[in-house]
């Protein structure tokens, strides 16, 4: 329908104008002319083609069309709508499939509940398709045969941001090690990245959109990388071989051992040092801002399982299944905190009043616990058990909301034993990191064990309104895999 202009809502209404905004800003497309698209806050909107372009501040259900902006800038093309963004900024714009999708008073379904798994379709990329349990939207993001990626289109890791700053775009691996970059405008495929291969860690830039920082595959060269994304260019940010070797003589690469991330502002990072026998030597934390190598350690050949920093750049947090456990380091290394005697699936986020939380589960507990840790306090708190009427269940944690602090993401596959299907089991809910917390369903991922790449290893975009998860769709194949996300409004999760 193409004269709806009396559908949508708008406030704050700003001049039109064809004068370009400053430098800084970029546009993320949201919709088609003629389309409809909601952004759940007032937001700069501009609706035109290359250089030609009429804009206002909306928020609502909006018309891409004519009749909402006032003018026609480009008479006879096709236009389309498009949101500014600002780097540092998020995006609070649903994509396509999910632009008309929730009512206004809608909630999120809460609670311990042992829902049936309904059957659906495989879905077809792009296509709006409703969660029948938790009346969520879900939407198919890859076509790993029609998008030209080899042998699957997933998500990496839990751990590993996904999406990027603003949620514009996000990120797939391929099994013949390639990444490919979506936008979320369309779902289409936009590039495959020059640079990155393999275990090359891709992580995306905190503020900036286009950029994205990654490692020579398995940190052998122990360089950082930094990827202009639309130009698909890079250039060397650091090259830490020659004051590691100064350290470790014998240092080949330096590395997260692809599980690690660095902290919330992209300053701090924490890197694995191994010789070229894959013998551990040591870890270090290097600044970025001042490009200068601020603590070091000797693990006398206990090798990590991964390192990582803590959001507030105030940790190295050193997980293994050796001796020393899963530890928290101070960025010197100088003083250090025992967070779990073994390394299990986990995250590092922040809580709502800003610290440093270890997010991870005890399978040596009595209730399997999942757990989070002040890393500030040392306090720890039980989230929920996993051991459950005599079943258990792998899992993973993602905690990179920084966007929206106190909440953790969790997917959970493989249950095995008691009666059958619990609460908790194949499917992909929020927890609150608080005692006794909110627990919101949000999808069933639909994945059949076969293999580590059908784990779902849901992550969670910074605002904590994209969800993406991996999925071979109630088939048992190993390979046939692509990625799939659950889209929320920003007000969902309600403390």
């Amino acid at each position: 329908m193409k004269n709806a202009s009396a559908l949508f809502l708008m406030v704050g209404l700003s001049t039109a104008t064809s004068a370009a905004t400053a430098a800084e800003t970029t546009w993320v497309k949201v919709a088609s002319q003629y389309q409809f698209f909601t952004l759940t806050s007032s937001q700069l909107v501009r609706f035109g083609t290359d250089t030609r372009w009429v804009q206002k501040t909306l928020s609502g259900k909006i018309y891409c069309g004519v009749g909402t902006f006032g003018s026609d800038p480009a008479y006879g093309v096709d236009k389309e709508c498009q949101v500014a963004s600002t780097p540092g900024a998020t995006s609070s714009a649903f994509t396509p499939a999910c632009n008309t999708f929730y009512a206004s008073n809608f909630t999120l379904a809460s609670g311990k509940t042992n829902d049936p798994i309904p059957v659906i379709s495989k879905p077809v990329k792009g296509i709006t398709v409703t969660e029948p349990t938790y009346k969520t939207c879900l939407v198919r993001l890859t076509n790993h045969s029609a998008d030209g990626t080899s042998g699957f289109a997933r998500n990496d890791y839990s751990r590993r941001q996904a999406f990027n700053s603003d949620s514009s775009k996000y990120l797939v691996s391929a099994l013949d090690g390639y990444w490919h970059v979506y936008s979320t405008s369309n779902y289409g495929r936009l590039k495959t990245l020059s640079g990155p291969a393999g275990d090359a860690e891709p992580q995306w830039h905190p503020t900036n959109p286009d950029l994205m920082y990654y490692l020579p595959t398995n940190g052998v060269g122990m360089k950082i990388h930094e990827l202009t994304v639309s130009t698909n260019t890079s250039r060397v940010v650091a090259d830490l071989s020659a004051r590691v070797k100064a350290i470790w003589p014998t240092a080949n690469a330096a590395w997260t051992k692809s599980e690690g991330s660095p902290s919330k502002d992209g300053r701090y990072w924490c890197f694995m040092v191994d010789d070229q026998n894959w013998n551990s030597l040591g870890v270090i934390t290097w600044d970025k801002a001042t490009d200068t190598i601020v603590g070091k350690m000797n693990t006398n050949g206990d090798r990590p399982d991964h390192v990582s920093m803590s959001p507030s750049g105030n940790y190295c947090v050193v997980s293994g299944d050796g001796p020393r456990g899963t530890v928290a380091y101070s960025r010197d290394f100088s003083t250090s905190k025992l967070l779990l005697s073994k390394s299990e699936h986990s995250d590092i986020g922040i809580d709502a009043n800003g610290n440093d939380i270890y997010v991870s589960v005890d399978y040596q507990s009595n209730g399997g616990d999942v757990f989070m840790i002040n890393i500030n306090t040392g306090l720890r708190t039980s989230l929920f058990p996993t051991y459950v009427s005599g079943s258990a269940t792998a899992l993973h944690v993602s905690a990179k909301n920084f966007n929206k602090p106190g909440w953790a993401l969790i997917s959970t596959y493989a249950n095995y034993g008691g009666n059958g299907k619990e609460w908790l089991h194949k499917k992909v809910f929020a927890v609150q990191l608080k005692s006794n917390p909110k627990i919101y369903n949000l999808a069933f991922h639909r994945a059949v064990e076969n293999g580590y790449f059908t784990e779902p290893v849901a992550s969670v975009n910074r605002d904590f309104n994209k969800i993406i998860f991996n999925s071979n769709w109630n088939v048992n194949t190993a390979e046939d895999i692509d990625a799939y996300m659950v889209e929320i409004p920003n007000s969902a999760l309600v403390e």
